[in-house]
């Protein structure tokens, strides 16, 4: 896996595909939760790639820094902790119906589409 977030699509680089009511666009960096588009950044996206790519695995906080920013995480950065806040922000946003993101605390994150009742 390479560190640049570059390489963490499921299937061939490039496909669209959907996860859920989540549409992928990895070429445009885009994301459509039930036809409307999120608004991620190029970051936020491949933050988001890479817990899909691992979907229903707890990634550390460490593991997404090195595979999104491409390097070691320095003690008591909270860069990870911000971006994923701000995905879930935007993609709650988009669909409030839905809870993606499960924090796993003391270990990381883990992708796994659940629908909510509302």
């Amino acid at each position: 896996m390479e560190s640049s977030g570059s390489n963490v699509l499921p299937g061939k680089a490039g496909e669209l595909f959907r996860v859920a009511n989540l549409e992928f666009r990895p070429q445009e960096f885009e994301v459509l939760a039930d036809g409307r588009r999120v608004g991620l950044t190029v970051r936020e996206c491949q933050l988001l790639l890479v817990l899909v790519n691992r979907q229903d695995r707890v990634v550390t906080g460490p593991e997404l820094y090195k595979m999104v920013w491409g390097g070691q995480m320095a003690y008591r950065d909270r860069s990870v902790d911000v971006f994923v806040r701000k995905v879930r922000q935007k993609l709650a946003t988009a669909a409030s119906n839905w809870n993606y993101i499960h924090t796993h605390f003391g270990v990381g994150y883990r992708f796994s589409p659940e629908r909510v009742a509302g």
